[in-house]
């Protein structure tokens, strides 16, 4: 996530704003436990993958709001 940005960007944002570096490091755990549980290395059962697939789009929704909200204040 916000591979095309910045990482001096990302990682600034990350600093100035508690909310947004929450949301940023559920959305890598997350993603990091979906993969894992998609090749086989995570045994769960689909409904609590689905949640946390619903989870980790939910925090990517909101990280991408609050990231065009930052600079569409800053433009």
């Amino acid at each position: 996530m916000f591979e095309n940005q910045q990482r001096d960007d990302v990682e600034a944002f990350m600093r100035s704003d508690v909310e947004f570096r929450r949301l940023y490091q559920l959305h890598q755990k997350l993603d990091s436990k979906v993969h894992d549980a998609e090749i086989g290395v995570l045994p769960i059962d689909d409904a609590t993958l689905t949640g946390m697939k619903r989870q980790k789009l939910h925090a990517k929704s909101r990280l991408l709001q609050m990231w065009d909200g930052r600079y569409a204040q800053a433009g």
